[in-house]
């Protein structure tokens, strides 16, 4: 009987030990985000935004922003943003030349308005790959939102 119990003991240790996620492994299920959205409307800042990183794994991060008004323009010369829209309707206002631009620390940029480039209609569902180096911004219609997961990950160096 003694064997027969330690048996079945080690065959469940195995299973939950196969079944354990890996390490680093992260899931946002449509009601978490839902959560998170309904949270960061409650406390914008003077921006007009509020934000909350979701997971920071050192060379990539999730976050999750708000914004229910128009973003300063931004640049990043070395990271490429990934926009997932959540909730809300909004505008990208990608390319052109940012004026009033700042540095905020090595590789930032941020700015006063973007001069030109493009406009692209955004809605939930979006997905949005801006490349590293291009000015962008997020326009919000006033009485509106726009919610939205930024995934931030490093732009491979070119030879």
């Amino acid at each position: 009987m003694k064997t027969i119990v330690g048996i079945l003991a080690a065959v469940v240790a195995s299973v939950a030990l196969q079944a354990a996620d890996p390490p680093g492994f992260a899931i946002w299920k449509a009601a978490d985000l839902r959560s998170h959205d309904a949270a960061l409307s409650t406390h914008v800042a003077d921006d007009h935004s509020s934000r909350e990183t979701l997971a920071d794994y050192g060379d990539h991060r999730f976050r999750m922003l708000y914004r229910d008004a128009d973003g300063n323009p931004e640049q990043h010369d070395a990271i490429i943003d990934i926009v997932m829209v959540h909730s809300g309707d909004g505008t990208l206002q990608l390319g052109g030349v940012m004026a009033g631009a700042r540095t905020t620390s090595a590789g930032e940029w941020l700015g006063t308005r973007l001069d030109g480039g493009d406009r692209h209609p955004l809605g939930p569902g979006d997905i949005v790959h801006i490349p590293a180096g291009v000015p962008h911004a997020f326009l919000v219609p006033q009485g509106k939102h726009l919610t939205y997961v930024l995934l931030k990950i490093p732009a491979a160096r070119r030879k």
